[in-house]
């Protein structure tokens, strides 16, 4: 920390300015302080603040009045809140105006002082380094005006602690979304741990969010730490939180707000310090509204929303998005870079995109594949097929049973890994004769022995 940093205390009990005055010191950070709405805004007014610490009970006022003037005022100041125990409403509805994160009273020392170097780190990215751009591994969401609306609200809610809700239809990038909230804000040094909760099964929900002792249960042969624990400093990201059942929602609640979990068989509590991101394709409002989500959970979840628009909304991201994967999948499997000819363009350019990114993906790949003299044709992308509501089934062909345990992905690739490698022997490992024989190109035989790892 730099001994420059300057922090405003404002609080109308010396004892608690005493308190927090005294951590700063002892943080190397400089002080000064207020303890009424009236000297606040003056003193803002005068000084230069790398973060504000308020009480929410002031003589004249509230401390939400500080916290909206603050975040119209000087919006790249991180201010928090302190409230007292069980002020949830009031916390939330901080968060909501613009506050960076609470601590309630008594106040936890530890607590605050991770609050406190949290903020700061807000401040001296922004002084040090530009924003990175809203892209990761090779794929960017886009420069349309949806999504430049959509950079600059992710840019924001970066340097803020408030839970975050993501909202958007299959596809549409919603975990992009979250890994960018994260790796811009001041934990971007620490995990980001993105949890699909339709996939964990009910009877584990509890072990895999909290972790649990050995001797538990039957199988808890070692400690194990939950996702929680795993994304200690750092931000969990809840995907399709819709599909928690509800006792897993009280619990969940219950961490959220307490910020601390106990482990399966754990006599203690333990503190977590997490930021929570949250996301569905479901209406999840719709599904308090039918008793199938709480209310509580969802209130605590949305403090903030972010939309992610659909593909359809966005047609002109699609030739950068489509020069992102296709760079994407070239350099995945070492060949060289294909290119969509004009009719594929269009192709694209007016087709519905059901599936959002994730479908313009799939498509791609396939067309990467199936491609000759590495120019992707409007033949290639199979869009048609893609649209289309009905499958004709195969003649002649038998598919045994999928074993049990096994992914359907998995079972599928070493369906075709035994195809492939049938072909080959057949032909003495003839590429240009084993290509023929498959019915693909010389190119899609090489994608896909990379893919399956023959090559």
């Amino acid at each position: 920390m730099s001994a420059e940093q300057h922090v405003l205390v404002i609080d109308d009990e010396p004892d608690i300015r005493e308190l927090l005055e005294i951590t700063l010191m002892r943080m190397g950070l400089k002080s000064s302080s207020a303890s009424d709405v009236h000297s606040a805004y003056a003193t803002i007014q005068n000084d230069h603040f790398d973060l504000i610490l308020t009480d929410m009970r002031l003589p004249d006022g509230n401390g939400l009045d500080i916290v909206r003037y603050v975040a119209e005022s000087h919006p790249n100041t991180p201010i928090a809140v302190i409230t007292a125990h069980g002020s949830m409403d009031l916390a939330i509805e901080s968060l909501k105006s613009g506050a960076f994160d609470f601590v309630s009273k008594p106040i936890d020392i530890h607590k605050l002082r991770n609050l406190i170097n949290q903020a700061l780190k807000v401040t001296q990215s922004q002084k040090t380094q530009e924003l990175e751009p809203l892209d990761r591994g090779g794929l960017s969401l886009g420069e349309s005006a949806p999504m430049q609306a959509l950079s600059k609200k992710i840019r924001k809610l970066a340097i803020s602690q408030a839970p975050v809700f993501i909202q958007g239809e299959s596809g549409t990038g919603k975990e992009l979304a979250a890994h960018q909230i994260h790796s811009q804000g001041p934990r971007s040094a620490g995990p980001f741990v993105p949890v699909n909760c339709g996939a964990i099964p009910s009877e584990l929900m509890e072990s895999e969010f909290f972790g649990h002792k050995k001797g538990a249960f039957t199988g808890a042969n070692e400690d194990k730490q939950g996702f929680f624990q795993a994304a200690q400093g750092g931000t969990l990201f809840l995907d399709e939180v819709a599909d928690l059942p509800l006792a897993m929602q009280v619990k969940l609640l219950r961490a959220i707000q307490e910020k601390k979990v106990r482990p399966v068989g754990a006599q203690k509590e333990i503190d977590v310090d997490v930021r929570i991101l949250s996301a569905t394709h479901k209406d999840l409002s719709a599904m308090v509204e039918n008793g199938d989500f709480r209310q509580d959970l969802f209130y605590r979840i949305n403090v903030i929303s972010l939309h992610i628009p659909p593909l359809r909304d966005r047609h002109d991201d699609i030739p950068l998005l489509c020069d992102n994967i296709l760079k994407r999948i070239a350099n995945n499997y070492e060949l060289p870079p294909a290119r969509l000819d004009s009719h594929a363009q269009k192709a694209l350019s007016v087709y519905p995109f059901p599936g959002n990114v994730r479908e313009l993906e799939n498509i791609l790949e396939r067309a990467f594949a199936m491609c000759e003299d590495d120019v992707i044709t409007e033949s290639d992308l199979n869009l048609q097929d893609v649209n289309s509501q009905s499958v004709k089934p195969l003649q002649g062909i038998t598919i045994g049973n999928r074993p049990d345990g096994v992914s359907l992905e998995d079972y599928l690739m070493d369906i075709e890994r035994n195809v492939v490698e049938q072909a080959l022997e057949e032909t003495r490992w003839n590429r240009t004769a084993a290509a023929k024989k498959l019915g693909i190109t010389f190119r899609a035989l090489r994608y896909r022995l990379k893919k399956l790892g023959l090559d």
